[in-house]
């Protein structure tokens, strides 16, 4: 097979949750584990970072990755899902898993994943795995995809583990509560190994007490340390001030990342590396500052508060579950522009009734769908917009959708495009 038959064998043979929902998963790391042992436990032989939370994981990831390359070090970076092209998922050094190789892997290990029938991303985490091992990397950022205890990722013994925060998602699956979700993302805290948690919540901070005093687990919460004081976008760039106990630590750093709602992620991006430095890694403030402005470009990060276009202003976000929504309409209402347009589209499984709520009444809307079986039908999303005094126009198709929003809107307009990361994935410009 050719790479894109090989991937077409991969979408069809393989159970896929972001295409058809829960029915995709496994619930429990008894396929993991079985796969990585065909494979030699290729996990056993490099290092890594383990990294859960209901939002900011993957930029945390970027950040982490970004920062260690930085500082000279090969680093492999494991994520989910892809935007574009498969391959995103696996990078070393922010070069993505080349097609061969993932031909290759399939071609070896054919026989053995039609025998086990793995979830696609069971499958992608011992590609993953083997690959880094392979390659030798000194370190790999490993991205839960879901939850934490029962992910398939959750097979490694990190040198760190980092929880972003906690929030409504995936509730069908992970827990109807803030506390059950932490108890799902706490899953990846391992014995005598610390772990950093980004934001301390009231709601959910006695379960990471009680699970890492369970492991004897070192706890950090960031936000304690870290005070993130902003100032503004600059030059194309976010600007923050850092403060450590009251101390400026990091004056005027530098985010490629602009979106406000980095300000949570990195305290714990901070408390991680002072962790890995006491651990004996080389990293310094050099390597900090560059992986954090040039964390897109190091590490191919995409679709985060992303700008597409000027006059009018387009943006997309792949933020998807309340306080995601939440962040991006905060940074929405923090531009300036006459008249805001929202391409939305969503997936079936969300609850419309806390999302919905939380968008502007002015905007005009285009209600789309991304096309996988999992996306809700638009005409759907549009009727349940109605009830929240949200209206705008049926274009199904998202690219489309996007084209009548531009031959609208005026140059001091703002175009929005997001509610799923599937709508982003889509976007022709992206």
């Amino acid at each position: 097979m050719n790479y894109q038959e090989t991937l077409d064998y991969l979408y069809q043979s393989l159970p896929m949750f972001h295409r058809i929902g829960a029915v995709a998963l496994k619930p429990d790391l008894t396929n993991t584990i079985a796969l990585c042992r065909q494979l030699d436990n290729p996990q056993h032989r490099f290092r890594t970072i383990h990294v859960a939370g209901t939002n900011g994981k993957g930029s945390t990831s970027h950040m982490l990755a970004a920062i260690l390359q930085s500082a000279g070090y090969k680093v492999g970076l494991y994520t989910s899902p892809h935007l574009k092209s498969f391959t995103e998922r696996i990078r070393i050094n922010g070069e993505e898993i080349d097609q061969e190789t993932v031909v290759r892997f399939v071609e070896q290990n054919k026989d053995f994943l039609e025998k086990l029938q793995p979830s696609f991303f069971e499958m992608t985490v011992g590609m993953a795995f083997d690959y880094f091992a392979h390659h030798k990397v000194d370190l790999a950022v490993i991205e839960v995809g879901l939850g934490g205890r029962l992910d398939s990722t959750n097979i490694i013994t990190p040198e760190l583990s980092v929880i972003t925060n906690i929030g409504y998602d995936h509730q069908y699956i992970l827990g109807h509560t803030l506390p059950e979700i932490a108890y799902e993302k706490a899953g990846i805290i391992k014995p005598n190994v610390p772990v950093v948690v980004s934001e301390r919540q009231s709601e959910v901070a006695s379960v990471f007490e009680g699970k890492a005093a369970q492991e004897n687990a070192a706890l950090y919460f960031a936000s304690d340390r870290y005070r993130m004081h902003s100032q503004g976008i600059s030059m194309g760039k976010l600007v923050a001030d850092v403060f450590e106990e009251n101390k400026l630590t990091y004056a005027s750093l530098n985010s490629e990342l602009t979106g406000g709602y980095q300000l949570r992620n990195l305290p714990g991006v901070l408390q991680a590396v002072e962790i890995l430095e006491k651990k004996g890694y080389r990293i310094g403030e050099e390597a900090i500052r560059k992986g954090i402005e040039q964390v897109c470009t190091l590490t191919g990060l995409k679709g985060r508060w992303q700008t597409l276009g000027l006059n009018p202003l387009i943006v997309c976000d792949t933020g998807h579950n309340e306080d995601g929504i939440r962040a991006v309409m905060a940074q929405i209402h923090s531009v300036l522009y006459q008249q805001l347009y929202i391409v939305l589209g969503v997936v079936r499984d969300k609850d419309l009734s806390k999302i919905l709520p939380l968008f502007p009444q002015n905007a005009h809307y285009y209600f789309c769908q991304p096309n996988i079986p999992r996306a809700l039908p638009a005409n759907l999303l549009q009727e349940e917009a109605a009830k929240y005094g949200l209206t705008g126009q049926l274009i199904l198709e998202v690219n489309q959708a996007i084209a009548q929003a531009k031959s609208q809107a005026n140059p001091n307009d703002l175009i929005f495009i997001g509610g799923s990361t599937f709508v982003v994935a889509e976007i022709e410009d992206l």
